[in-house]
């Protein structure tokens, strides 16, 4: 799939104040600064159009980019550390529960995870809730310029297996990076295939 259109629609600080739910959505969501704006602007190929930031919890609303006049992408706020009040945190996680867990055109959740890691608990706990709610997901790992090939391997299949523990079927998993652009035919390839499926 190529990408012709990407504008961006509204921000919601809430499932409520969503908008119609008349196309299928793809959200994306992961660790504060794990690379989420990047990659969302390399897949749409416009530099700017999500936010890029050094400061971690830099996305604090539901953010919607509506593609190719289809179909939308969602920058969900980072789960984990964010730089605001432990009040405002909740807030955030309430946020990320209700729009996943009841938004019904929400085709699939992007998990990102930065392949420089080891399996993280946080990023184990959400995946395990995502499974809870019985909700689709995939696993984006990012900044692989920055491992040797065999490094990122052995990051990605620990986090596999740690995965097993609760999640039996293998996800699909995309390995990208916004520096060499890395990974965004293929996200892009899936998300065409999921959006032809349900057509």
């Amino acid at each position: 799939m190529r990408v012709t259109s990407a504008e961006f629609v509204q921000s919601s600080p809430g499932l409520e104040g969503c908008p119609p739910d008349e196309v299928p959505e793809f959200a994306f969501i992961g660790r504060s600064n794990v690379g989420k704006s990047s990659l969302l602007n390399l897949l749409t190929g416009k530099q700017g159009l999500a936010r890029v930031s050094q400061t971690p919890g830099c996305t604090q609303l539901i953010n919607f980019f509506k593609i190719n006049g289809s179909f939308r992408m969602v920058d969900l706020p980072g789960y984990g550390y964010a730089k605001v009040p432990k009040g405002h945190r909740v807030a955030f996680q309430e946020i990320i529960a209700g729009y996943i867990a009841d938004r019904p055109n929400l085709q699939r959740v992007f998990v990102l995870l930065d392949s420089r890691h080891e399996p993280q608990k946080i990023d184990l706990e959400f995946l395990e809730w995502l499974d809870e709610v019985e909700r689709p997901f995939a696993l984006v790992f990012t900044k692989t310029d920055k491992l040797k090939p065999s490094h990122v391997k052995k990051n990605t299949d620990s986090f596999l297996q740690a995965l097993m523990a609760f999640h039996s079927a293998t996800p699909d998993v995309f390995l990208t990076s916004s520096k060499t652009r890395d990974g965004k035919r293929e996200i892009l390839g899936f998300i065409g295939s999921l959006f032809d499926a349900g057509r």
